[in-house]
């Protein structure tokens, strides 16, 4: 049927056939019985059938679609089920009468049925967010499909189709004759014929073979791989399949994620990719593809409208309606010349960027000596304290910057830090396109090539024969529309804006984001030869620097995030990159008064220039703030050594603990994390930091149930007697054999876990058993403590117990090398049997006064209490999150030291290890900085700088809530 006969079947209904009509022709025709549930379609009836030993789907179609169309999809798909490499594809099933396509009458309604085994997996279809994985899954599927298509031949594909995009231009016309809103009418009609006309001269490179036509999430099924991310690899339902344009297969596919990408057309592009990597396309199809998905969305808003006019309550219609929608929006919303661009360098297939320059200046009398260059990136010195986040800085700063000689200007291809946003989910606009000028007052501005000048708005626009030009802040001077030459003066300014763009109906933006500064970059090259001036920023060089830190940086020492972002500076709660991408850092609990901190800036460089050296030296700094650490210790806790780090603390306090009880053996908790040193990970027992742990304990560590009130052996509040007895096994065998208790090590709330408060009394009553054998007690504070519970200062006042021995860090340094360990002083001065202690950079001037500072400032602006308001209110939103989401298993913690733990299932508790790894991944994209921790990676560790505030706090909940939304 090769005619305009095929425009009448768009219009057809699905046929009039219920649960029950098909139930009886699945009996009848292929003695199968089962339960019954309708699938959608826009113009078929589809049925899956579970008989319980099987599943397929039972296929129902008008006989207006021929025999040969029907026999091709079989065809296709017992030729694809040969192919190796292919994607997973149904294969038809023989009816009782032996044939595959079955002719039957029903209501007077002549059909054609057929059945399929049912492929299985998880649709892609309604699914909220698709990560970059499985939209290059998705894109790889459709290439590999497209291979395993190149030669089959039947004559059924030698068919008229409406999503043939080859007779678009009919189908869009015919089915524009049934939308009934002359203004949708026309938006369609004007988006299609712009897009027609940029296909028509691409047309006889675009190659010809069998097309599925429909790769989108509606006609594939996914699968999860090992790290849970979803990939597309089975395809169902060969109904559109005809000879087309190989090309046309990824315009469908790209279609259709189109309605995925959150408005973002440019999220395509790594199925474009991946497209090609399986199916490589040629220069034409390249350039082909955005009209062709612009197309494609065109046909199909205009069929569902159609579609919907002649059957309203087709309810699959219905529920495309607005994807479909979205999906014509975003195909409209982007520049042609800009996706074109962009498809190209995706596939390493860059435009030529060279265009003819004749010499001539755009400010004749300027002097590159005299002009101030002024970056505005993440690492001026025009920014500090903040002042960025200012209204107007950039251009405060410019006018400032041409004071001395009346001349200065921005660069080009920089991403401007004062265009950087907290709390948004998408990066900002960034990277500048233009470039900004002060100039003298009546600075004569004229054209530096020849072409025609108007004006648009308030911007001047000069278009030559390979570029143009866009200029805002001319005084124009009586002159006049029309042609100019190159060196014509065009008028003068005193604060211009200048950019060019190589398509004359673009206008472009001065900003655009950072995955689009190289599509963008190409269309609005650097004005820098029209100036003369050095002008153009360097492009940070991420990747290769990550490559150069792989080569030299030892590999245990790991990243987060597998493609990290380049983080160069922080304020507050928020670090940003290089490209100006604020992240809300909620895992960072070492900066405990937050990132950049202005006060404890100065002070350090006060100290620094005034002196730093080792603590053997006599100086006021070391003593003031031991004296300040033994205050905020209990009474008896009253002498200190400083060290560097939390391990080195930790390492020092089992050293202390031999020393003092001339013994050896140490008890400690499963799942803790103690550090690095010999020591300290002797006591470690977590296996999500050394896999090895349980194993390679030396025969001096005891290591003891961990008291886990939520997955542990004995679950609840009221389980201190039952944890406390596991501890008991351990001290009799110690006692059986004669051998002394050194002590007994643990976090005082259980932090590696995420923050599980320990069963109310276990340390009372394990310190005693400790302490009756001799042994001392070590509370390990450097996670949990010095402020961060918001209700205690110490995680140890929750249980109502004195240690022996506080170890701290992390915090108390915010990010300098700071730790400690509290004591008293017979403790103490055990240690001198063994020699003295001493720590070169331990105490230092430079040290002390940071400590001192970090104290000052959490007093000052009362950053306990605010961990505890702040912190009790994200408790209380992730509590909420759990009564929508199944997910979530727990919230553990208190003040701004909080755990969320993921589960698939609450009555077994099993870890969703997978999913928290995807939902901290994604969380990344949204701007939020997050880790997993526990044995089992399923936990968020939430251990914030204390100056979070409650927005800080709400985006976090708001952007989990959406992960969690977005399907898994």
């Amino acid at each position: 049927m090769r005619n305009a006969a095929f425009l009448d079947r768009t219009s057809l209904p699905r046929p009039d056939i219920d649960e029950n009509a098909a139930a009886a022709i699945l009996k009848a025709h292929y003695g199968l019985e089962g339960r019954i549930d309708e699938l959608g379609s826009q113009q078929d009836r589809n049925f899956r059938i579970d008989t319980g030993d099987g599943c397929y789907v039972l296929k129902i179609c008008r006989q207006e679609y021929s025999g040969p169309e029907l026999e091709v999809q079989n065809g296709a798909m017992r030729h694809v089920g040969t192919k190796a490499g292919g994607p997973r594809v149904p294969q038809p099933v023989a009816a009782l009468s032996g044939g595959d396509i079955v002719a039957i009458s029903h209501c007077g309604q002549n059909l054609s049925v057929r059945l399929l085994d049912f492929l299985d997996g998880q649709p892609l279809t309604r699914q909220k967010y698709l990560s970059p994985a499985t939209i290059a899954a998705l894109g790889n599927l459709a290439g590999r499909l497209a291979m395993s298509l190149e030669d089959f031949d039947h004559p059924g594909l030698e068919r008229d189709l409406q999503w043939d995009l080859r007779k678009a231009s009919a189908v869009i016309a015919h089915q524009l004759e049934a939308i009934s809103d002359p203004a949708v009418r026309a938006l369609i009609d004007q988006t299609s014929s712009e897009a027609l006309a940029a296909l028509a001269p691409l047309e006889s490179g675009l190659r010809l073979q069998p097309v599925h036509h429909d790769i989108t999430d509606d006609n594939v099924v996914s699968r999860r791989n090992e790290d849970g991310v979803l990939i597309p690899d089975g395809v169902i339902d060969f109904g559109d399949i005809t000879r087309g344009w190989l090309v046309a297969e990824l315009a469908s596919t790209c279609a259709a994620l189109l309605h995925h990408c959150g408005g973002d057309a440019f999220r395509i592009l790594p199925a474009v990719a991946a497209f090609h990597a399986a199916c490589p396309l040629v220069e034409a199809e390249m350039d082909a593809l955005w009209p062709l998905i612009v197309i494609r969305a065109a046909v199909l808003i205009a069929s569902n409208e159609q579609q919907l006019s002649v059957e309203p309550d087709n309810h699959y219609v219905i529920g495309n309606a607005e994807h479909e929608r979205v999906i014509f929006q975003v195909a409209r919303s982007v520049p042609p010349a800009l996706m074109r661009t962009a498809i190209r360098q995706a596939l390493g297939h860059p435009l030529p960027t060279d265009w003819r320059k004749d010499g001539s200046l755009l400010i004749p009398a300027l002097d590159p000596a005299l002009v101030r260059i002024v970056p505005l990136d993440l690492l001026s010195e025009e920014f500090e304290a903040g002042n960025w986040l200012v209204d107007g800085i950039a251009e405060s700063v410019l006018d400032a910057a041409s004071l001395e000689t009346g001349y200065a200007a921005t660069r080009y291809g920089e991403y401007r830090f004062d265009r950087t946003l907290h709390h948004a989910p998408e990066a900002p606009e960034t990277f500048a396109l233009h470039v900004d000028l002060v100039l003298p007052v009546g600075t004569i501005i004229a054209a530096p090539f020849a072409g025609r000048l108007e004006w648009r708005g308030k911007s001047t626009f000069l278009a030559g024969d390979e570029m143009c030009l866009h200029l805002t802040g001319i005084d124009i001077q009586s002159i006049s529309p029309g042609t100019v030459k190159a060196g014509d003066r065009i008028g003068v300014a005193q604060r211009l804006r200048v950019q060019l763009c190589r398509d004359p109906d673009i206008n472009p933006p001065a900003f655009v984001r950072p995955d689009c500064a190289d599509a963008w970059g190409y269309l609005c090259p650097s004005p820098q030869p029209l100036l003369g001036l050095d002008c153009e920023a360097s492009p940070p060089d991420s990747a290769g620097l990550l490559a150069r830190r792989l080569k030299v940086f030892a590999r245990p020492q790991k990243n987060y995030y597998e493609n990290p972002p380049q983080i160069e500076r922080g304020l507050g709660a928020h670090l940003y990159d290089v490209t100006g991408r604020s992240f809300l850092d909620m895992v960072n609990n070492v900066t405990i008064i937050g990132h950049g901190h202005p006060r404890l800036a100065s002070a350090v460089h006060r100290q620094w220039s005034l002196l730093n050296t080792n603590s053997r030296f006599h100086y006021k700094a070391v003593t003031e703030f031991s004296e300040r650490l033994a205050e905020l210790a209990p009474e008896g806790l009253d002498t200190v050594f400083l060290v560097n780090s939390g391990s080195e603390a930790n390492d020092l306090a089992l050293r202390l603990a031999w020393a003092s009880s001339s013994a050896r053996n140490m008890i400690c908790l499963l799942e803790a994390y103690h550090g690095w040193s010999v020591a300290s990970d002797a006591v470690s027992t977590s296996i999500a930091d050394n896999p090895q742990a349980l194993t390679t304990r030396p025969d001096w560590v005891h290591a003891v149930i961990s008291p886990n009130t939520y997955r542990g052996p004995f679950r609840g509040t009221a389980t201190t007697a039952d944890y406390v007895a596991t501890v008991l096994p351990v001290l009799q065998e110690l006692d059986a054999k004669g051998e002394r208790l050194a002590g007994f090590i643990a976090e005082s709330v259980y932090g590696n876990a995420g923050g599980i408060s320990l069963p109310q009394g276990y340390l009372r009553e394990v310190y005693k058993l400790v302490r009756t054998r001799g042994g001392v007690c070590i509370a390990d504070e450097v996670q949990v403590g010095y402020g961060r519970l918001g209700h205690h200062f110490w995680g140890f006042d929750e249980q109502g117990v004195v240690p022996d021995i506080i170890t701290i860090a992390k915090g108390m340094g915010n990010g300098h090398p700071l730790g400690a360990v509290i004591t008293t002083r017979a403790v103490a001065e055990a240690f001198e049997k063994e020699g003295y202690f001493f720590s070169s950079a331990g105490g230092s001037p430079v040290s002390c006064v940071v400590g001192n500072t970090v104290l000052d400032i959490m007093r000052d602006e009362k950053l306990q209490e605010n961990a505890r308001i702040v912190g009790d209110h994200l408790k209380a939103r992730l509590q909420a999150l759990g009564q929508r989401f199944d997910l979530v298993g727990a919230v553990h913690g208190m003040g701004l030291y909080l755990g969320l733990e993921f589960v698939t299932d609450r009555r077994t508790l099993t870890p969703a290890t997978h999913e928290t790894a995807r939902i901290c991944d994604r969380l990344m994209e949204l701007g939020v900085i997050m880790q997993p921790t526990g044995d089992h990676l399923n936990v968020l560790k939430i251990k914030p700088p204390m100056c979070l505030t409650v927005e800080s706090a709400d985006y976090f909940a708001d952007m989990l809530a959406r992960v969690l939304d977005e399907g898994w």
